[in-house]
């Protein structure tokens, strides 16, 4: 690839238009990275050290969590330096990674949530076949899967935004290097890497959306004709955390990018970046504990094992002092 851009630095704008906010945005923002960082970190955490949760949900969950982090770590270090600093700058190179990290992270959530909505099908509507099906193997290459056919996708077409020429102004009207932003840089036809935006949007978006919706039609079918209201309350409370946050992210990403033109409502299209890659980051880990009543007695559980050591090792420190 020969790279004919004469553009070595991009100007991230920011939100200027909340210029007088900046400081108390910035402090929102970095405490909620923090909280997000830490909440799923936590939620790794737990998975990994209690064998209770070493199930097929909780791997996949897991994952997501794992994504979370990912995700928010590419895009808010640079947000949070864009409300400190009057001209944020960022290298070409940067900014072609940051766009396809962005996109990579985000195409695999979307993807691990509709393995986790296949996932929570087949125990409700098949619990005899589940276990055999869903097996560690099988939980392992469908996670892979997700991350590979995301990563693949969109560095198929980041390969044509690397090679598009930026010779013209080099300041992104926006606090990330996002698609529409860059396209209007771009001193060329930008027509061929917009359709390719709009096929890998419907692959990745719809497709998942469509394959998540029929999955639960199923999933609401069979529980409704679970005979007692204690047998349906228990199946669909292992159902909500995941619906929950699907209609978080997908609500944001279609207010986001579903819209007539992209290059317009760019006040709106910042607003919703920055929920989507600050807010929805944290809360996505209280949504799946704080209901979830397996983690709870899995925290519980490794909160007493701990002092359990503790005092063991209290009761072994005492001893060889008495001595």
């Amino acid at each position: 690839m020969v790279n004919t851009s004469t553009v070595t630095e991009f100007i991230l704008v920011g939100i200027p238009f909340l210029y007088d906010l900046h400081q108390i945005f910035f402090v929102m923002g970095l405490f909620m990275y923090i909280v997000a960082i830490l909440g799923n970190g936590f939620i790794l955490i737990i998975v990994a050290i209690e064998p209770r949760l070493q199930t097929p949900m909780y791997f996949f969950l897991s994952n997501l969590a794992f994504l979370e982090i990912c995700y928010t770590t590419t895009v808010v270090p640079k947000l949070l330096q864009t409300l400190i600093e009057t001209r944020t700058t960022i290298c070409f190179h940067c900014c072609m990674a940051q766009n396809f990290f962005y996109f990579s992270f985000g195409g695999a959530e979307l993807l691990i949530l509709t393995v986790m909505s296949f996932d929570r099908y087949l125990a409700i509507c098949k619990p005899l076949q589940y276990p055999m099906i869903m097996s560690k193997n099988v939980c392992i290459q469908l996670s892979l899967a997700t991350w590979y056919t995301s990563f693949f996708v969109f560095f198929c077409q980041c390969l044509f935004v690397w090679r598009m020429p930026f010779c013209a102004s080099n300041v992104v009207d926006h606090f990330l290097c996002d698609g529409a932003p860059m396209f209007s840089l771009a001193c060329t036809d930008t027509f061929l890497n917009e359709l390719l935006g709009l096929l890998t949007a419907v692959l990745l978006g719809v497709l998942t959306l469509i394959f998540t919706i029929v999955s639960y039609i199923y999933i609401i079918s069979t529980i409704m004709h679970i005979p007692s209201a204690k047998g349906r309350k228990k199946a669909f409370s292992t159902c909500t955390s995941h619906l929950i946050v699907v209609s978080i992210l997908y609500g944001a990403l279609i207010a986001m990018y579903v819209r007539p033109n992209l290059h317009a409502s760019s006040q709106l299209t910042r607003v919703l970046a920055v929920v989507n890659t600050t807010v929805t980051p944290v809360l996505n880990p209280f949504i799946y504990t704080i209901r979830n009543a397996e983690v709870k007695a899995a925290v519980k559980n490794a909160i007493s094992k701990k002092r359990q050591l503790l005092n063991e090792e209290f009761l072994n420190v005492s001893k060889k002092a008495g001595k």
